[in-house]
């Protein structure tokens, strides 16, 4: 890839000869967008975008921001040079020579035989589409000539380019949403910094009052799903008599802007039926699982005072989080590379249509020393797109999986040395005979060193397991993708049921993967060892796994809900300027759910980072627990390397001292 592959040809347009448009110290370098002579003859946007359109495509410094047709400025080039000149930089370079026939101009495609307005999308020039009353324009205009004596309605243009429209309707959503991160990113960094800070302090404070703190989570989450049901149910009943409220989403359709739908007394309704079965849902649980959860709030208590004595851990999802992105950049950079590893491929295109010769590749070197041009008179050998014959070229696709591979395996190596360096600083917490006299120094870093040096090769294999389920993951979904048409509900039902198993295995693998980094960890022994030793360990206290542990993992969730449901509803008032103090100093937005979306979204991963760490301390202690319960039997001579409060919490039958 890094040899064959030119990112040029994804960042600059190329022209019918080959060229990158606006390329610095070349002579397209103020050219930087691609103009094509009739947009009529391009099917749809994707074969504008794939630079297959049968046209002349040309380098140009700017769009065209008029109507004209080559016949009308030739005809008044001696009085009116200016539309001349203007005119000229959309011909072919060199060419200025109108007195030139018409009909020679346009067989051999000097010059476009029209210019439409338009504007630069994906650095090309598009229809400047507009809808004005409901009807479609080009600048104001529903038709326009055509160069060759036709008058035409620009509806033609939206027909020769299939879903122009739609294309031009996430151009301007797109163009909408840049506008609102350029205005709001610095607001969008200082939301996220309060998340972290307040993920921080929920850590730290975990420690002292986790029962306190865990039960404000519970009755948190409770709160804001119960104002968002008044809040839905206000908005219900505000909008009430409000004309044009009782329609349906069916009935408005899709609409580009957002802020139509909000409008609707129905999408109130749902918001407010979907909030109050969470909170059903979520309130049940609670009582249920009331007793369960205060074993699990104890467990947590004793994870807190871990992480207490090793502070550092709670850092560490930055190393992993930094091992990732170069993971993704490598992996992104080598995709495009392969992407751009095409030579360019040459057709040639001539106006007739019954020309045998078109589409057939050609050499534009060699084109013109050719019978073509006698044969097909105006035909060109004009760029088409990149590609290539050899063997290398044949096996791109395949080189693509091979990158993806290699960067699930990386990453999943990333996660698997993350959850083993962490699982080796709790463990030294757990098995230390006297917290912390005993826990080693450095006990992150030593565990870190541990598993680099001991345990790579146990993390890469458990990474490669799952790497390559994966990967069969990818491809169904690619073949999902492909046979997305197909009429075949056998064919269907096969990949539905393939994906959901693998689905299920991927998640099986990581469950036993994160035990069996903990056992290696531990113990130090390979991999398939610790996973066995792990999964039986696991399945003779399968009781205390699907309470105490998921109920954790639960409670860990409702907290980072928590955390980025409350910076949601700050960022909320914020953006939608309810807060008095600071409402002169909220940006006006196209769509205000564009920075407040990125904040929640990122308050949540920003959560789950720091959140992970207790996950992990939790996981590590409860799995060293039960070790613990195998092996000893408090005695003088076995004694328990738990603390005293797991002796009160976790296990007050098994852990009186065996008789002997």
């Amino acid at each position: 890839a890094w040899v064959h592959g030119d990112p040029r040809k994804v960042i600059y347009p190329t022209d019918s000869y080959g060229q990158f448009c606006g390329q610095k110290d070349t002579l397209n370098e103020n050219k930087t967008v691609l103009f094509y002579f009739n947009i009529l003859k391009c099917a749809s946007p994707v074969v504008l975008i794939n630079l297959q359109c049968p046209t002349t495509q040309l380098c140009v410094s700017k769009c065209p921001d008029r109507f004209a047709t080559y016949i009308d400025v030739q005809a008044s080039y001696r009085y009116k040079p200016d539309q001349w000149n203007y005119y000229k930089q959309f011909c072919k370079p060199g060419f200025n020579n109108p007195r030139k026939s018409v009909a020679q101009v346009l067989r051999d495609e000097d010059c476009p035989s029209m210019i439409i307005p338009s504007r630069p999308f994906l650095k090309r020039c598009f229809p400047d589409f507009s809808t004005k009353n409901g009807v479609l324009t080009v600048a104001n205009q529903t038709t326009f000539k055509d160069g060759i004596g036709k008058t035409r309605n620009v509806t033609d243009l939206r027909e020769a380019a299939n879903g122009i429209n739609n294309v031009l309707d996430a151009r301007s959503v797109g163009v909408k949403i840049f506008e609102d991160y350029a205005i709001s990113w610095y607001w969008i960094l200082i939301g996220l910094f309060i998340a972290m800070i307040v993920s921080l302090l929920f850590l730290v404070l975990l420690r002292f009052i986790a029962g306190v703190l865990f039960w404000i989570f519970i009755f948190g989450v409770i709160g804001i799903i119960g104002y968002g049901i008044w809040h839905c149910y206000w908005e219900y009943d505000h909008l009430k008599g409000i004309p044009g409220s009782d329609l349906t989403v069916y009935d408005i359709g899709f609409q580009t802007d957002f802020r139509v739908y909000l409008q609707l007394r129905q999408t109130w309704l749902a918001f407010m039926i979907i909030l109050c079965i969470v909170e059903v849902i979520i309130i049940l649980m609670l009582i249920f699982l009331r007793n369960r959860i205060r074993i699990a709030i104890a467990l947590l208590k004793e994870g807190s005072r871990a992480i207490g004595y090793i502070m550092s851990t709670l850092f560490y999802p930055i190393v992993t989080f930094i091992l990732i992105a170069i993971c993704i950049s490598y992996w992104a950079v080598t995709a495009v590379f392969l992407a751009t590893s095409g030579e360019p491929v040459y057709k040639v295109m001539a106006n007739e249509t019954q020309c045998k010769y078109a589409n057939l590749t050609c050499d534009p070197e060699t084109f013109n020393t050719t019978n073509v041009t006698k044969l097909c008179p105006g035909a060109q050998c004009t760029f088409a797109f990149y590609g290539g014959e050899s063997l290398y070229h044949k096996y791109i696709f395949i080189f693509q999986l091979a990158n993806a591979f290699v960067f699930l395996w990386l990453v999943n190596f990333a996660i698997a040395l993350g959850q083993c360096t962490l699982a080796g600083a709790f463990a030294s917490y757990y098995w230390a005979s006297r917290k912390p006299a005993d826990i080693p120094l450095w006990p992150l870093f030593s565990s870190f060193g541990r598993a680099i040096r001991y345990h790579t090769g146990s993390l890469a294999f458990g990474a490669l397991i799952l790497a390559i389920v994966q990967l069969i993951r990818v491809i169904l979904e690619y073949l999902d993708h492909k046979l997305k048409g197909t009429q075949n509900s056998f064919t269907r039902f096969l990949l539905c049921c393939l994906k959901c198993c693998f689905w299920c295995l991927e998640k099986f693998l990581k469950f036993i993967n994160r035990n069996a980094y903990i056992m290696i960890a531990i113990y130090g022994k390979n991999f398939c060892t610790s996973a066995k030793e792990a999964f039986f360990l696991l399945m003779r206290n399968v009781v205390r796994v699907a309470v105490l542990d998921k109920v954790t993992d639960f409670l860990l969730f409702l907290g980072k809900i928590l955390v980025a449901g409350g910076v949601g509803v700050l960022a909320f008032f914020f953006f939608t300027q309810r807060i008095p103090i600071f409402a002169q100093e909220a940006p006006t937005l196209n769509y205000y759910w564009v920075p407040l979306l990125t904040v929640i979204i990122g308050s949540y991963l920003v959560a789950h980072g720091f959140f992970s760490v207790y996950a992990m301390c939790v996981d590590t202690l409860f799995l060293c627990f039960c070790e613990d319960l195998e092996r000893n039997d408090g005695s003088t001579a076995k004694p328990y390397f738990m603390s005293a409060s797991l002796h009160r919490i976790l296990g007050k039958k098994e852990l009186s001292p065996k008789k002997t």
